[in-house]
C-alpha cells in the first residue's frame, strides 16, 4: 500500500467491468474495496472472486455487506428463483428481467457511507453503458444524478464523487484496458446462473464472451 496515495472505494462485485475498473483506480490511489451480496443466484462464486482480486491487488481495506432484502423484494431473475434467467437474449429489446430494480442505488449509498468514514473522495464503479444489458442504474445520466444527491446528503466538508471509467467503452474496450493493466481477469466471474462453470448463454456471459471475441483475446475462465 502507498501511504501517500489517496483512498478510493472500489465496488468490486467479482466481474470482468469491476476488476478492471479496480485496475485503474489501482494506478492512482489505495483501494479499499466493497462488495455487496444481495441474495443473488451466484453469489458465493461472486464472493470467491471478489476475494481472490482483492487478494491479488494485496487490499487490506475490505467491507463485505449484505442486503438481501433485495431478495425478499424480487422482481428479478438474479434474485428470485421462479423467474427463469433469460439464454441467447443478447440484443432483446426493453429491460431485461435480469434486472435488480434500483440495485446500484442501495449498494452506492453503502459506499458514500464507508467514504465518508474513511475519508475516500472518489467511488470507482464498473459500469458500462455502450455495451450493456441496458439497466436504467448503468447510464450516464444515472451517475451525474447520483453525484448531486452525494452533495446534498453529505457533510459541507465532504468531497465524494463517483467515477465511472468505462461508461464510454465497449466489451471488448474493457477486455483490451483489463489486459494492458495486467489485471486478473482469469479470476474474475460474470455468469449469471452458473457457480462451477459459466453456462455461456446468459445475457452477462454473451456480452463477455462477445468482448472477448471482438478483443482477439481468449476468454480464460471454464465454460460449459
Amino acid at each position: 500500500m502507498n501511504n501517500t496515495r489517496k483512498t478510493a472505494v472500489c465496488l468490486v462485485s467479482g466481474g470482468l467491468d469491476s476488476c478492471v475498473t479496480a485496475a485503474i483506480a489501482a494506478q492512482e490511489y489505495n483501494p479499499a474495496f466493497l462488495h455487496v451480496n444481495y441474495g443473488q443466484r451466484t453469489e458465493d462464486r461472486e464472493l470467491e472472486a471478489f476475494n481472490r482480486i482483492a487478494d491479488f491487488y494485496d487490499v487490506r481495506e475490505r467491507l463485505i455487506t449484505d442486503i438481501k432484502y433485495l431478495k425478499q423484494i424480487g422482481g428479478s431473475a438474479l434474485t428470485d428463483d421462479s423467474l427463469d434467467v433469460p439464454e441467447n437474449s443478447l440484443g432483446n429489446p426493453g429491460i431485461p428481467v435480469t434486472y435488480v430494480p434500483f440495485r446500484n442505488t442501495h449498494i452506492i449509498a453503502i459506499a458514500v457511507s464507508w467514504a465518508e468514514v474513511i475519508g475516500a473522495e472518489k467511488i470507482f464503479i464498473g459500469a458500462t453503458e455502450v455495451d450493456s444489458s441496458g439497466y436504467p442504474d448503468c447510464r450516464r445520466t444515472y451517475y451525474k444524478a447520483y453525484n448531486r444527491l452525494i452533495r446534498e446528503g453529505t457533510r459541507p466538508e465532504t468531497h465524494i464523487e463517483i467515477v465511472t471509467p468505462l461508461i464510454d467503452m465497449s466489451k471488448a474496450e474493457v477486455v483490451k484496458r483489463g489486459v494492458e493493466l495486467n489485471a486478473p481477469l482469469e479470476l474474475t466471474w460474470s455468469c449469471y446462473k452458473s457457480e462451477d462453470k459459466a453456462c455461456g448463454r446468459c445475457e452477462s456471459c454473451l456480452l463477455r464472451l462477445k468482448g472477448f471475441g471482438e478483443a482477439g483475446i481468449k476468454d480464460p475462465i471454464p465454460y460449459n
